[in-house]
């Protein structure tokens, strides 16, 4: 829940040692040529680094740990020094402003808030099903929820005072893509109603630390824009720069990538409007896929997940051992928060004909998990009813 009661000379503080430890770390930051070595996570991809925790781990815990947190990055991880970061404030605003990030915390209230982030190509791996698809063959890990600090975004907008006309807000990061020749920094942008969300859950931060300690270079060391209940591409890492517009952004990600379309067409695409929320899901993570089934009843654990939209909660959460003819309700077993997910548990019966379990949410507005998934040409918002084999012992 986001709170600005942290004393912000407290904040301050921690955030200043935190940011000379990490400065002094990133001088020897990692290359890109070899994934660093994370115990608890599976790497996807190489160069770029891309990986997510085995599912039982993911779900050990409500507030994922940061060594449990996938990394999605499309480009080179940057080197940055905190102390000579700049963020600039551009575009359709009354002033320009560009702060040191000392300058940034100093300025504006300390913000707290917990929101999960998911990657809008989570259980990619799934389309296989139905036809190929390109992209990280993500398995149900893309996700994860966590604490976040920093300051408000709508407390820096505020300040740079918005011109009529506006309806966008654009982040930019300083990473480096390499694609077809062409390097550029990964982008994101929001609608501005929701930049200008002054809620308690939903409010967007520019984040410095993460479940208490500094980001670390894989999650966007020095600062990086968090967006409660959108994908985790408009949560742009690294970032050094907001300009209010009246469009979305031009950049790559927003106008070509992170779209759902049915095939590859340039037109298409163009005229597709890029995804933000993300979208009701759930998935099983215990017992992990493959597992061996004995005896008449089996625990089931896993995570679930509303839409993005403010205030819709998880209302129901049922399990199937038997394909789906029958379905026993889940307990939830955490806390239940706008923006962040639940875990859940259920004891569910077998027999020796079971061979597969089956998940499905329902959320406070009624909307149901749908069975089946459509396929899309890149691979983005599975949530059909999450699905592992087992066999018995």
């Amino acid at each position: 829940m986001l709170s600005r009661q942290l004393s912000r000379r407290r904040f301050i503080g921690q955030g200043s040692i935190g940011i000379l430890a990490l400065t002094i770390g990133t001088r020897t930051a990692r290359s890109q040529q070899a994934p660093p070595a994370v115990a608890d996570l599976i790497t996807r991809q190489i160069t770029p680094f891309n990986a997510e925790p085995p599912l039982p781990k993911l779900i050990e815990n409500w507030i994922t740990p940061v060594n449990s947190f996938f990394v999605r990055s499309h480009g080179t991880v940057p080197s940055l020094d905190a102390k000579e970061l700049t963020l600039t404030v551009d575009g359709l605003v009354e002033r320009s402003l560009t702060f040191r990030l000392a300058e940034l915390l100093e300025r504006f209230p300390a913000a707290t808030t917990t929101a999960t982030i998911t990657c809008a190509g989570n259980r990619r791996a799934e389309f296989a099903a139905i036809k190929k698809v390109g992209g990280v063959q993500w398995d149900a890990g893309a996700i994860g929820n966590a604490e976040w600090q920093g300051v408000r975004l709508v407390d820096v907008l505020k300040l740079a005072g918005i011109k009529s006309g506006a309806r966008h807000v654009w982040f930019e990061g300083q990473d480096e893509v390499t694609e077809k020749d062409n390097k550029f920094p990964f982008g994101g942008s929001i609608p501005l109603e929701k930049a200008l969300d002054e809620s308690l859950t939903g409010a967007s931060l520019l984040a410095t630390r993460m479940n208490g300690k500094p980001l670390t270079p894989d999650h966007g060391f020095p600062l990086r824009t968090i967006v409660p209940g959108f994908i985790g591409a408009r949560s742009v890492k690294w970032l050094n720069r907001i300009t209010v517009a009246d469009r979305p952004s031009p950049n790559h990600f927003v106008a070509d990538v992170y779209k759902v379309v049915p095939e590859e067409n340039a037109e298409l695409i163009a005229k597709t409007t890029p995804i933000y929320e993300f979208m009701l899901n759930s998935a099983i993570c215990v017992p992990a896929a493959g597992a061996t089934v004995a005896g008449h009843s089996l625990n089931v654990k896993g995570f679930a997940l509303t839409n993005g939209t403010k205030g819709r909660k998880v209302q129901q959460i049922d399990v199937s051992a038997d394909g789906g003819m029958t379905w026993k309700a889940a307990k939830v077993t955490s806390p239940v928060r706008d923006f962040c997910w639940v875990l859940w548990t259920a004891d569910v019966p077998v027999t020796a004909t079971t061979s597969s379990l089956l998940v499905r949410a329902t959320d406070s507005s009624g909307e149901v998990q749908p069975e089946k998934c459509p396929w899309n040409y890149k691979g983005y918002q599975f949530n059909g009813w999450h699905k592992i084999n087992v066999k018995q012992s």
